[in-house]
């Protein structure tokens, strides 16, 4: 890369790159998910994915990344001179960009709710109330544009700053914070009345539940909490040092990225239920279900606070990781200074999450596919750009990339004695790619 540059320390690379993987995904997405799609089949079938294809997966990236040290694009390049494979590379890097057009604003409503919190603006209001304001709020042009813009230009402050004073510092700060906010309110929830049957409802699978569109959701979800095919771990693999331990990296970040969306679930289930509300309350679970739930318990505003905090910590790490990717490419492609690199994105994420925002609004006549930008952005990258790249990635590995090099980087060039390496690329050659293209057909209905 233009600047290359390794993580300092063995907790920044745990910290960013769980960083980069923990976020909305888990805290507001996987709750709804989960409560839309059958509570506990969702989470088992979940929980297969992340094994299955999440840490498999992952691995290969991190192959690719500290193999090649370099951006998304120019790593294919490397590994393979000559051919097609770099625009998996682009594959990845537009799926960042459409994430970032609608997670920013997502991100902004997340800043308004703390600031709410914080001026105890949220206490003392009937779940039809804050519906209400939620659907005014998220409708209206100005205000939502307002935070999506304050977000924007404290992503721009921390990547401006660069890898190690940058993101390293971020992460290495705010995620024992998100995981401290994280226990604090599973002790609260669980010691709510009635909070026995929201655990039921999110730890015990109903079989009948299990639908192919819920694997298909499952398995979108697996890949996007855990950013693959984004480009991110790519990324920041090639900041990896020699000595890191790539499987071990890999099983963490998926141990502790699937324990933040359990212990959501566990957030979350018992309160929605101790409080006698809806689990399958979709996205408005976060911003209207749960301001509600913080209503009927005691200091009312310093738990709205708390969870706001939370969300917004959550959502930073993430942004910051996705602006990464093409931040990367753009400095090695065009030789681009850092700070240039970042300005350029930020102007265009800027773009795109204004139009985001809006179609919410006053532009939601425009229609793509009979989905709002917002909806389409999401749809689009989640549910297929995220497993095509994982695909043709798995692929990459399993087929096309050397398998000498695959196990060098997975033993440290032979220095660990890695028994999972057989099993590992087997789940990458054969096991990962027959399962994402079979769940795909079935997800839309051809099989």
């Amino acid at each position: 890369m233009g600047e290359h540059v390794k993580f300092a320390t063995k907790l920044g690379i745990i910290a960013t790159t769980v960083g980069s993987a923990v976020g909305l995904g888990n805290i507001w997405r996987f709750p709804y998910e989960a409560g839309m799609n059958g509570g506990g089949a969702f989470l088992m079938v979940y929980i297969l994915c992340v094994l299955v294809l999440g840490i498999p997966v992952m691995c290969a990236e991190f192959i690719i990344g500290r193999h090649s040290k370099s951006d998304t694009v120019d790593a294919f390049r490397k590994l393979r001179p000559g051919s097609r494979w770099h625009y998996i590379g682009y594959i990845g890097i537009l799926a960042s960009v459409l994430i970032l057009g609608y997670y920013l604003v997502i991100s902004g409503w997340t800043l308004e709710y703390l600031f709410r919190a914080i001026t105890n603006d949220l206490t003392g209001k009937t779940a039809a109330e804050f519906r209400a304001e939620q659907n005014a709020f998220i409708q209206s042009d100005l205000r939502p544009l307002l935070w999506t813009y304050i977000f924007l230009f404290i992503n721009y402050i921390i990547l401006s700053r660069g890898v190690q004073k940058g993101i390293e510092k971020m992460s290495n700060i705010l995620m024992p914070l998100l995981f401290v906010i994280l226990l604090v309110f599973c002790v609260r929830s669980l010691t709510l009345p009635g909070s026995s049957e929201g655990l039921s409802f999110f730890l015990h699978p109903d079989f009948s539940k299990i639908t192919p569109q819920v694997i298909i959701r499952a398995m979108g979800q697996a890949f996007f909490s855990l950013s693959l095919g984004m480009g991110i771990l790519i990324t920041y693999s090639s900041y990896f040092t020699a000595k890191t331990h790539l499987i071990k990296t890999a099983t963490t970040v998926a141990i502790l990225d699937t324990s933040v969306a359990i212990l959501s679930g566990i957030i979350i289930f018992p309160a929605v239920f101790s409080c006698g509300l809806d689990p399958v309350a979709g996205p408005d679970l976060v911003f209207v279900t749960l301001p509600n739930v913080f209503n009927q318990m005691p200091v009312s505003a310093l738990w709205s606070t708390l969870f706001f905090l939370l969300l917004t910590v959550a959502a930073l790490t993430s942004t910051v990781s996705l602006f990464e990717v093409s931040i990367a490419f753009l400095i090695n492609y065009l030789n681009m200074s850092r700070k240039k690199a970042t300005r350029i994105m930020m102007l265009v994420i800027a773009v795109l999450s204004t139009v985001s925002s809006l179609s919410i609004g006053s532009w939601s006549d425009i229609r793509i596919f009979g989905k709002t930008l917002f909806d389409a952005c999401d749809y689009f990258s989640a549910i297929i750009l995220l497993p095509v790249g994982g695909l043709l990635i798995s692929i990459f590995i399993g087929w096309f990339l050397k398998k000498n090099i695959s196990r060098e980087e997975l033993t440290n060039r032979n220095k660990l004695h890695e028994p999972l390496f057989s099993a590992i690329f087997f789940c990458i050659k054969y096991i990962a790619p027959i399962i994402i293209i079979l769940i795909f057909l079935s997800g839309f209905g051809i099989i």
